[in-house]
């Protein structure tokens, strides 16, 4: 088995971050089957195929599931780890091989099961020698023999998945949060993301929505922007909006509030959901849309974003994840990639950069506005830009941004 993480450029090509296989005997699918579980309790995305084919019998992989290996991370079995080598050697990325129930000297030397097996696949493609060399060169490549689940989440974990992208400084912090949701136990579990405005809490919700969405299959829904919603347009807008998008009906319509949230509680207790309110001011909204822990079904998983930490402690959320600034390295390159689409500045900017992001205090939307303002203009405007920032704004307006 083998995992290869990506290079960050290159992550939203990869749909899996797992491809788990197996060949034909039950205590093997049992381990994948484990194997599986653990993966969906942090939050990684599996590709499943119950009916893959097996080499034993001699049959070739389908250009399909090919396919699909060149989509995942972590890989397994001998034309997924030649492949997954191919890929390495492309990639710069790392691979780590997971054989079960096999003697590593076995493999090492091509004897035993393992060898007997080998001699089976390579006469099936006696037709294709430099099928057989791609694979040998793949086994002899591996540098780690049997590696544990734990190791598996180890080597992905930093990475956690293609869904978070290039966002700088966010991935410890999504990593974090999933593994607080503890997606595995069955009870309904909340969390509060706390933190000022324009520190990433909406940011660090979308990645976590992205990444587990697909567990909660009876329905799942990102109500974004609930202060300024509900400001404009009412909780009853928001409530026919929210139990639109989760039962996937907008033939649904509520015209109070009060009624809204019983039909709220009624239509979904039952159901698995996952619940992303984002930017929550006021208690009221919490009750009229999400009440309490026995609206919702066994396995739901609720996530609020505030800037008011008494809320979460109001609402009664099981734990609360305060989102800090970013550090000054991870500052500095998130103002580089959209001043300069580049990790560093250039050296003529190099005095300027430095004190723009002391301005920014380790804000991300500050740091994204000013890196985005200033990218492609002349030193000359750089300077100009500074000296209004300080003598107009004191860098005050920072805190009214996001």
């Amino acid at each position: 088995m083998a995992s290869f993480p990506r290079p960050e450029n290159k992550r939203s090509q990869y749909k899996y971050d797992v491809f788990p296989s197996f060949r034909g005997e039950d205590k093997c699918k049992n381990f994948v089957d484990h194997l599986h579980d653990h993966l969906r309790r942090r939050g990684l995305v599996a590709f499943r195929d119950d009916h893959h084919q097996d080499l034993s019998r001699g049959k070739c992989i389908k250009p399909e599931i090919l396919r699909v290996i060149e989509q995942s991370r972590l890989v397994l079995c001998l034309e997924e780890v030649a492949k997954a080598v191919e890929c390495k050697d492309i990639n710069e990325g790392l691979v780590i091989p997971i054989f079960y129930e096999v003697n590593p000297s076995d493999i090492r030397k091509l004897r035993g099961n393992f060898g007997t097996t080998f001699a089976k696949i390579e006469e099936a493609y006696s037709d294709d020698k430099r099928d057989i060399k791609r694979w040998k060169d793949a086994v002899s490549k591996t540098k780690f023999i049997q590696q544990v689940i734990g190791e598996v989440e180890n080597k992905l974990g930093p990475w956690l998945s293609y869904i978070v992208g290039d966002l700088v400084g966010m991935h410890s912090r999504v990593a974090n949060v999933v593994e607080s949701l503890s997606l595995d136990r069955s009870d309904v579990g909340s969390i509060g993301i706390w933190g000022m405005g324009g520190i990433g809490k909406t940011t660090v919700a979308r990645a976590i929505y992205d990444k587990i969405h697909n567990q909660f299959d009876d329905g799942c829904c990102f109500l974004a922007d609930v202060r300024e919603i509900s400001k404009k347009n009412g909780l009853v807008y928001l409530q026919n909006q929210f139990i639109g998008d989760i039962l996937q009906d907008n033939n649904l319509r509520i015209r109070d509030d009060h009624k809204g949230a019983n039909m709220i509680k009624q239509r979904l207790q039952h159901k698995k959901v996952l619940i992303i309110l984002d930017d929550v001011d006021e208690k009221e909204q919490l009750e009229k849309l999400i009440g309490g822990f026995d609206w919702f079904g066994h396995g739901s998983r609720i996530i609020i974003t505030t800037r008011d930490e008494h809320l979460l402690f109001q609402y009664g959320v099981n734990s609360i994840y305060k989102v800090e600034e970013l550090s000054i390295g991870e500052a500095l390159r998130l103002f580089c990639l959209k001043a300069f689409r580049s990790n560093h500045p250039l050296a003529k900017f190099n005095e300027l950069v430095k004190q723009i992001i002391g301005y920014a205090d380790g804000l991300p939307l500050a740091l994204d506005v000013l890196g985005s303002f200033l990218a492609c203009r002349s030193l000359m405007q750089w300077k100009s830009a500074l000296a209004r920032l300080k003598e107009c704004l004191e860098g005050k307006f920072l805190i009214g941004l996001g």
